[in-house]
């Protein structure tokens, strides 16, 4: 009995080893993107309207170049920017619209969230799986961001610490980014108007 209970005590300190807090989780999650810094990231962006319904997109983001390609009312649009400047494709009147980027603005903004997520934020594992950890964050009365999103759902990835999905709810809407990859080229993130030789450029910057 002795032998018994030596050897399930050593079984549960070898699993109270293995548990890791949420905190820990974030931590192994912002290491592993931290390594591909330089490799830009894509994603799917649905963005939940009450009343319209989900808009989804496509997002490539290498550096200050961002390309988000959509559809809206049926209209397929293709947005570039640089920071500087924005290009925008619209299918149906087959017109690139060029403009000033806004000054402020954010473009990296949906990365962004991965990032020092726990600031501002109470987080706790809401449900564990097999292949991954569901985290819960929620929005801590001292948090001194208003635009922050209330509450925000991680599910990362057991093994890798990859992000598989975050979905944050705002005042209005529900945004989630899901099927996360790395590795964006310039051409990705670039407007060509050789890619365009039919479309009427309206430059309005």
């Amino acid at each position: 009995m002795k032998r018994v209970l030596t050897f399930l005590s050593a079984i549960a300190l070898a699993v109270a080893a293995l548990a890791q807090t949420p905190q820990e989780i974030l931590s192994r999650m912002e290491a592993e993107m931290d390594k591909h810094a330089n490799d830009g990231i894509i994603m799917t962006v649905d963005v939940k309207i009450p009343v319209l319904g989900t808009m989804t997109t496509r997002t490539y983001s290498l550096g200050d170049r961002l390309r988000i390609d959509g559809t809206m009312m049926g209209v397929k649009l293709i947005t570039w920017t640089d920071g500087t400047s924005t290009w925008t494709y619209n299918a149906k009147t087959n017109e690139v619209e060029i403009d000033k980027s806004k000054q402020g603005s954010s473009e990296s903004g949906d990365a962004e969230l991965f990032s020092d997520i726990t600031d501002g934020y109470d987080v706790s594992i809401k449900k564990e799986t097999a292949d991954a950890w569901h985290i819960l964050c929620k929005k801590t009365k001292s948090n001194p961001d208003k635009d922050a999103p209330k509450t925000m759902e991680l599910v990362v990835r057991k093994g890798t610490y990859d992000p598989v999905s975050l979905t944050a709810k705002l005042s209005g809407l529900t945004m989630t980014m899901r099927d996360i990859a790395f590795g964006v080229t310039e051409k990705q993130v670039t407007f060509d108007p050789k890619d365009y030789p039919d479309a009427k450029i309206v430059d309005k910057r």
